[in-house]
């Protein structure tokens, strides 16, 4: 296996915010407490952990009854009994996708062991922790997950299974139906270990939370991945103070985000959470569903509105204290809680969670003390066999496939033009370069302000060649079935649906493929120091 460099710079959607995170880093440094160099301050940021002894002891009690739940590895337990003697966590996560979601499910976890073994070794003891987002609600968002056909087409596969509207995804339960679908990817992916174990995890009975953790306890049971079911009611009791901190200084917090929002949109950055001012962290269950709790602005912090209902500060205080099982932290509050469950050493995430960090860094300020660090996670395209052979044939790189399956089509089709018509090309660029330089360089003796006349009629000749070229590649395109495939599998299986791969391929794909060795691979592939996006030939 082998990697080439893409810096997110020639990557499309790339944010500035994320961009400047990454390389320019002094320009965001009211945001981030931390570069992106993990190994640059991880010794510093350990002596800023500070976690409550009797904390620790209730959350790796429920962090050993949740993974024992799941099939957890020795190696597992045995990383929850440091976690319980005195380790610092590297923490990671993500909605719990349909048959463990999207690649870069897979290449979170292996960054946040690989960020964990580094910290280890350089003498801070460390463990890696996988949040399972189970308190979502956006079941649509993950009841579903693509994997590439024999043709390379995507086939997408989506679970019919229903909860209650606006319900936790954690509380869905898979029925006979699963089964269907398991049956689906079975025809697509053939008989393997890993489909066995896919098989194992979703099953009847399952939930969206169980059947995800229970794959990833296998997939990375070797690697002492402890994971954590954020829906437990043990866990909710432990994060009450945080949610009635949330509330009790809910009007501090939200002027502390609006003025962070005006902020980042002063410095020309996003803001990836849109903030009002009835805002409020904190969500409810009401009849099963999740629903946003709301602050009425011309009372200050003394009333709240949960849909149609008013209610006063002291009975929502008095409702969290009695049953915190039912609220729950929206996404900018949610790290802070995670951060307070764990002694977090720093998180691994994507361009949306770095984002997310330069909002609820004032979050953390307020109720914590401290902000926790964000680190980029590994990001990659893996390039198999045959895409590979395709990639080679028309002298390709990836960038090449970011302007959308038409333009490659043109690509490919003018590779594929008749080598004399390619020469003639070729040659009548050359000659007219040739032919133009001895003009340009007498006009320029001539009169300099003729150079750029000269220049441009330069530039216009050789559009109207490259434009003839185009249309010469477009006459070869409709003549060639066989480019038409090759173009289509190399946008399916390299750049999906105008996006990167990781992002709509599952990672479940590429473990059935090549197997657990593969994660193996992939792991030897991270390098923290190395800030870009990989392209990993398999």
């Amino acid at each position: 296996m082998k990697s080439d460099c893409l810096p997110f710079s020639q990557i499309p959607h790339t944010t500035r915010l994320f961009a400047d995170f990454l390389f320019d880093h002094s320009k965001v440094l009211p945001f981030y407490p931390r570069s992106p160099y993990f190994n640059q301050w991880s010794k510093d940021e350990a002596s800023a952990v500070h976690y409550d002894a009797d904390r620790r002891k209730q959350v790796s009690a429920i962090l050993e009854r949740q993974n024992q739940s799941w099939g957890a590895s020795a190696r597992t337990l045995q990383n929850i009994a440091r976690l319980r003697d005195g380790a610092v966590a590297m923490v990671t996560g993500q909605q719990v996708g349909l048959f463990g979601g999207p690649a870069f499910s897979i290449f979170k976890a292996l960054t946040a062991v690989k960020l964990a073994e580094i910290a280890t070794k350089n003498g801070i003891d460390c463990v890696p922790v996988f949040w399972l987002a189970t308190e979502d609600h956006d079941l649509d968002e993950i009841k579903h997950v693509a994997l590439p056909g024999p043709d390379g087409a995507l086939q997408p596969l989506i679970a019919t299974t229903q909860g209650l509207p606006d319900a936790p995804v954690g509380t869905v339960t898979f029925g006979s139906e699963i089964e269907s679908v398991v049956d689906a990817a079975a025809a697509l992916l053939g008989d393997s270990e890993a489909l066995a174990v896919l098989r194992d995890a979703y099953r009847p009975g399952e939930t969206f939370g169980s059947a995800f953790a229970r794959l990833f306890a296998r997939w990375f049971g070797d690697w002492g991945v402890i994971l954590l079911d954020a829906s437990d009611p043990d866990l909710h009791r432990v994060a009450a103070p945080v949610y009635r901190s949330a509330i009790e200084r809910a009007a501090e917090l939200d002027d502390r985000l609006l003025a962070r929002g005006k902020q980042l949109e002063t410095a020309g950055y996003h803001q990836q959470v849109k903030v009002t001012p009835s805002s409020t962290s904190l969500f409810t269950l009401r009849n099963g569903a999740r629903v946003p709790i709301h602050r009425r602005v011309n009372g200050g912090d003394s009333e709240f509105i949960i849909e149609e209902d008013k209610i006063s500060q002291a009975e929502l205080l008095e409702r969290i204290s009695a049953s915190p099982q039912d609220f729950s932290p929206n996404v900018l509050l949610r790290p802070v809680v995670q951060d307070y469950l764990l002694p977090t050493l720093a998180y691994t995430g994507g361009s949306a969670e770095v984002a997310y960090f330069a909002q609820a860094a004032v979050v953390y300020e307020a109720l914590l003390g401290r902000v926790t660090p964000v680190v980029p996670r590994f990001s990659a395209t893996l390039v198999e066999p045959k895409p590979q052979t395709l990639v080679d044939r028309y002298k390709l790189v990836l960038p090449d496939l970011f302007q959308g399956p038409e333009q490659l089509r043109e690509r490919l089709a003018a590779h594929a033009l008749p080598g004399e018509l390619q020469s003639a090309f070729d040659a009548a660029k050359t000659s007219l370069e040739r032919s133009l330089a001895p003009i340009r360089d007498a006009l320029a003796r001539l009169d300099k302000t003729l150079v750029d006349a000269a220049d441009n009629a330069n530039s216009k000749m050789q559009h109207q060649l490259e434009s003839l070229r185009a249309r010469a590649a477009r006459a070869e395109l409709r003549q060639s079935e066989v480019i038409d495939r090759h173009a289509a599998l190399l946008s399916n299986t390299l750049f999906p649906n105008k996006t990167l791969q990781e992002r709509e391929i599952a990672g479940a794909y590429f473990i059935s493929r090549y197997g657990t060795e593969l994660l193996r691979n992939l792991y030897d592939a991270i390098h923290p120091d190395c800030l870009d996006h990989q392209v990993i030939w398999l």
